[in-house]
């Protein structure tokens, strides 16, 4: 079964063209049920911003200094944990800021109202896993890390012609990477699509009653509905320089690889609609729309899912051409698919409270790739058969996304 929506994006776009009409023969396309996006991510009131999405900056970038940590051999195992679940003034990172900060990375992993409120076995799982990453990183991988790595046994491995020095555990992954694509979707994709974009979260207690008398949420400039979207919003652009205009390619999660989507020809424009939907979702609130505005969940939902999946394929088929001729490009690029495919159970099909993969298919996946001696054997056929069954699912060919 293809789980796509184009049955969602139809009526998206009939509700928005039918907004059109004919006056002495002149098309005036007229806004969607009366809402109408600024040109930029901006909104104000009374002259001030009542955008603001700190907490998501703050853990980006906590999330950018763990990744780094990683590869650094001299942190322990106490030090990368301390890192990951951060308590307030403690002296984990190298930003003040980030010291001083009550927020943390653990606690947001697998942890959105939709998917796992009611699901905390699952939600321990997965945490657990982020857990396994740093352990097996310090105490296998750090140990030997300038020793060559073989089969079942970690180390370092060069890529050909003097290129990058990768360190992989026994079979071949890179824990850093796999935690770094983890979280990706853990994180960033579960907090955005299962959770402030949720209207379990968006119409909460007395949200859409205060949104609709303009009842701001304490001492802040906006509504609690209005920072929920904002707080969305910021999981992709909230490392930018200047938020309201992104640029992409600002920190190492969904924003880089929002972008390297973009940058595919097959997939050229995916940012925009993206960036018009938090625009025009954002826009509706205002109004006090809210069928507008879920219709912009239901876009944003598709849209970042494909990004996951597109990046999944992309890595295992970079993976495959170079099985056999440089491993250690081979390892680096599987162990990246091996993260976005992890990332594949965060995504949402539209319209449904269900994923594009379901933590039983993900996981099936990852016992594939790991069998054995993991990416010493792997063979292009399993990871050929791995990537059509993800494209299937979407909009787009392993040939589309693979290249």
């Amino acid at each position: 079964m293809k789980k796509t929506v184009f049955a969602l994006i139809a009526i998206a776009t009939l509700a928005f063209t039918s907004c059109s009409s004919d006056d002495d023969n002149t098309t005036v396309i007229l806004p969607p049920n009366g809402v109408t996006a600024p040109d930029t991510y901006s909104f104000e009131r009374d002259g001030n911003t009542t955008v603001s999405f700190d907490g998501q900056t703050t853990r980006i970038q906590m999330a950018q200094e763990l990744v780094s940590a990683l590869k650094n051999p001299l942190k322990t195992e106490v030090e990368l944990d301390a890192m990951f679940a951060h308590q307030e003034n403690a002296n984990d990172f190298t930003d003040a800021g980030l010291n001083a900060s009550n927020k943390n990375l653990r606690s947001k992993t697998a942890a959105s109202v939709d998917y796992y409120s009611a699901n905390t076995t699952e939600a321990n799982v997965i945490k657990a896993d982020f857990d396994a990453y740093i352990s097996d990183q310090v105490n296998t991988v750090f140990p030997n890390w300038a020793d060559n790595a073989t089969a079942g046994v970690a180390g370092q491995i060069q890529e050909a012609g003097g290129g990058s020095t990768r360190y992989v555990n026994g079979k071949g992954l890179e824990n850093n990477q796999a935690f770094a694509k983890g979280l990706l979707g853990a994180l960033m994709v579960d907090q955005m699509l299962n959770n402030y974009l949720s209207t379990a979260v968006l119409d909460a207690g007395n949200n859409i009653e205060n949104n609709d008398s303009a009842v701001l949420d304490g001492a802040n400039n906006y509504t609690a509905m209005e920072h929920k979207w904002d707080e969305a919003y910021g999981y992709l652009y909230g490392n930018e320089a200047n938020p309201a205009v992104p640029t992409l390619g600002q920190d190492s999660f969904l924003n880089e690889y929002l972008l390297r989507v973009e940058d595919d020809v097959d997939f050229s424009g995916i940012s925009m609609d993206i960036y018009n939907a938090f625009k025009l979702g954002r826009a509706a609130i205002v109004a006090k729309n809210y069928e507008v505005r879920d219709l912009q969940a239901q876009i944003i939902r598709e849209k970042i899912s494909q990004v996951v999946a597109v990046r999944a394929v992309y890595y295992l088929q970079q993976g495959k051409a170079s099985l056999g001729t440089d491993m250690a490009a081979a390892f680096h690029d599987l162990s990246e698919a091996y993260g976005f495919i992890y990332s594949l159970q965060f995504t949402r099909i539209p319209g449904t409270n269900q994923p594009y993969f379901t933590k039983t298919e993900v996981d099936a996946f990852i016992a594939t790739l790991m069998s054995g001696n993991g990416f010493w054997e792997v063979t292009p056929a399993t990871l050929d058969t791995i990537s059509n069954t993800i494209s299937a699912e979407f909009s787009f060919t392993t040939a589309q996304a693979g290249s």
